[in-house]
């Protein structure tokens, strides 16, 4: 099964380019989509097809990724048919291809039990999603993707010799070198301590570049605020995902070979100063796509910390994952339409969007108290889970610390919120004939659904994946 999901999406991105009509080739993005995600419902409920290979499993960490991606996939891929309809003056043929592509990419990531297979697959993301970043072609643009590939593959060489140290470890102990994860697993608690310590470091430095933590973030400010915004729904809930599995790899390795104490200082260090960066650059931030960047960094650091917590934090954690990459998609898709119909992103040229806009700029509003842990949204639930997890370990400072930083972030991402959704429209902003349509609107008040039906109510079959993942981490069966 692994393969026809895989190869499935790379398929149809070959067909993407060689399809003629650029008016009809968005719809194969749907159609793909569609199929994708029957699979994704198929494969989740009959476990005899979660193992392909032995470097193909889709373990229980790598079903919420799969789970997440597919489902925000599906509804971008709607959402992409009525934003290229808007576009008709560019070709959509490397756009549509690239969109496929990742899909695929992704289920390497998401399937793949060697670390080495999931180094090359992450490192295949971030050439595939390039140029998308480069759609608009404007000089920003280019200037934004050429800052995505510099630092994302400094960041993936630094992963690549964690991966290398990672190996070392075994061969310092005598061990056979092998990165299938079973087997490194296994042999975790016979690994060398000094090379382990310094693996764990360079991949949390490399995968952590790759999911936009701080101070690694650099990249995310220049590329979600060019980038179309379904796009930035992509990369805001599907390849900081698949970073973020990654880093579960390394952590589950760590905490097998007895190293819980020494990895959870890094991540707690990590996750508390994204959230910081994130705070500060939120405050007066006028460009609200560039604050939505913002946002996707200190939820990367909340993801973090709560690993570091552990414990009861985990279900929290994983349940985040769910719950920030829906929301996102919501604000995303949701200040694309707005930047639309403004022909702008910044607060002086964008007030008034529940005027102009009454259904996008609501979604807006709703996304905002969502994503920063107003009740009763998914976000909550998760964050209120993970502060929980730190009672619960006795971790009273880093429970107030987060308690602050997401007052902080309710703040700074408040005041820019409020200035686009309120008002009037200044009068000499150019009015569009841009307006909310089926394509652009049906799929984000769906997903904006979604996220309040998880704050209200888990779906039994969603606790149960969280809960074997949960389980899968500490190593219990």
């Amino acid at each position: 099964m692994a393969y026809v999901m895989i190869l499935f999406p790379l398929f149809m991105a070959g067909v993407a380019l060689a399809f003629p009509s650029n008016r009809l080739r968005p719809w194969l993005l749907p159609l793909t989509a569609v199929i994708y995600s029957a699979a994704t419902v198929f494969v989740l409920t009959q476990p005899d097809l979660m193992v392909t290979a032995k470097w193909l499993v889709l373990d229980p960490a790598g079903r919420i990724v799969l789970l997440v991606v597919s489902t925000l996939f599906l509804f971008c891929s709607f959402y992409t048919v009525g934003y290229l309809q808007y576009r008709k003056e560019r070709s959509n043929r490397v756009f549509c291809a690239c969109m496929l592509g990742f899909l695929g990419i992704m289920s390497v990531v998401v399937w793949s039990h060697h670390l080495g297979l999931m180094w090359v697959a992450i490192e295949a993301t971030t050439l595939v999603t390039a140029p998308l970043i480069y759609f608009n072609r404007t000089q920003r643009s280019i200037e934004a993707t050429w800052k995505y590939l510099m630092v994302g593959s400094v960041g993936i060489a630094l992963a690549l010799l964690g991966t290398f140290f990672l190996a070392y470890a075994s061969l310092q102990t005598g061990l056979e070198s092998n990165l299938t994860f079973e087997d490194i697993l296994r042999d975790a608690p016979q690994l060398s301590k000094p090379w382990l310590h310094a693996a764990f470091i360079l991949l949390l430095v490399g995968y952590g570049t790759k999911m936009g933590l701080a101070p690694m973030h650099t990249w995310k400010p220049e590329v979600y605020g060019e980038v179309p915004g379904v796009v930035g729904a992509i990369f805001a809930g599907g390849v900081t995902s698949c970073a973020f599995l990654a880093i579960l790899r390394i952590y589950q390795i760590c905490i097998a070979a007895g190293e819980s104490a020494y990895i959870s200082r890094l991540l707690l260090f990590m996750g508390l100063f994204s959230m910081v960066v994130a705070g500060l650059f939120m405050v007066n931030q006028r460009d609200f796509k560039r604050m939505l960047a913002y946002s996707s960094v200190e939820h990367m650091g909340i993801l973090v910390l709560g690993l570091g917590i552990g414990g009861p934090a985990l279900f929290g954690t994983l349940l985040h994952i769910v719950t920030n990459g829906l929301t996102k998609g919501v604000l995303f898709l949701s200040s694309g339409n707005i930047h639309r119909a403004y022909g702008g992103k910044t607060t002086d040229v964008v007030t008034g969007a529940m005027r102009r806009l009454p259904l996008s700029g609501t979604l807006f509003l709703a996304g905002f108290l969502a994503i920063t842990g107003s009740p009763p949204f998914g976000p909550f639930i998760s964050e209120f889970a993970i502060l929980n997890g730190a009672f619960s370990m006795g971790r009273f400072i880093t429970a107030a610390m987060f308690l602050v930083l997401l007052l902080l972030v309710f703040i700074g991402m408040g005041a820019t919120v409020l200035k686009v959704v309120q008002g009037r429209a200044p009068a000499s902003v150019q009015n569009t004939p841009y307006r909310d349509g089926w394509l652009t609107a049906a799929p984000v008040i769906i997903l904006m659904g979604m996220v309040l039906c998880i704050g209200l109510y888990i779906p039994a079959p969603l606790d149960t994946l969280i809960k074997d993942a949960v389980c899968f981490l500490e190593g219990r069966p």
